[in-house]
């Protein structure tokens, strides 16, 4: 979770290590309101979103350009894993691109799973905040991401490949698809 809401690997560490610090400090204060999962999960969240913050002060432009590579079987292997990579990278840079508070919604929901109701216990606000939150994220990522896709390479056609793939609008289908299934 730290991982999608801060961007990048070394801010989600810092994050991670920041929950996991103030976790084992606030025990003697967690008096059991909610799930001790619930409240470790606001502590992320809160740990994550600082460290954007702290980021935004330092002024400092920091992109990780770690990108893993996995060696595929053969061509359509590696055209796939080539396809993942360049649709997580643009779902991490629009995910970057959303405010914090739609950012937290949408990875709570999304990547962590979370029910509407649990989402608003985690950050503290109505359960029909979260559902704006969420879709207006999603909007937003949807909208993002297809553009990426075609200032890639202008036409909306994966230029790497040979015109092989339509990967705006396979983007655009699994965006609607997602939205349907909202």
């Amino acid at each position: 979770m730290c991982r999608r809401l801060a961007g990048n690997d070394a801010d989600a560490q810092d994050a991670t290590q920041e929950a996991l610090i103030a976790v084992v400090r606030g025990l003697g204060r967690f008096h059991g309101q909610s799930k001790f999962s619930t409240w470790a999960y606001r502590v992320a969240t809160n740990a994550a979103l600082d460290e954007l913050r702290r980021k935004r002060r330092r002024a400092s432009v920091i992109e990780a350009s770690e990108r893993f590579g996995a060696p595929g079987a053969g061509a359509g292997a590696a055209a796939d894993h080539a396809d993942a990579v360049v649709a997580r990278l643009d779902l991490d840079a629009a995910l970057a691109g959303l405010p914090e508070e739609f950012r937290a919604a949408v990875v709570l929901r999304d990547a962590a799973g979370f029910d509407y109701a649990r989402i608003a216990e985690i950050l503290g606000v109505a359960p029909g905040t979260v559902r704006s939150r969420i879709a207006r994220g999603r909007r937003r990522l949807a909208a993002q991401v297809s553009s990426e896709a075609l200032e890639r390479d202008g036409s909306g056609h994966d230029s790497a490949s040979g015109g092989a793939g339509n990967r705006s609008d396979a983007t655009q289908r699994r965006t609607r698809r997602e939205q349907d299934e909202s």
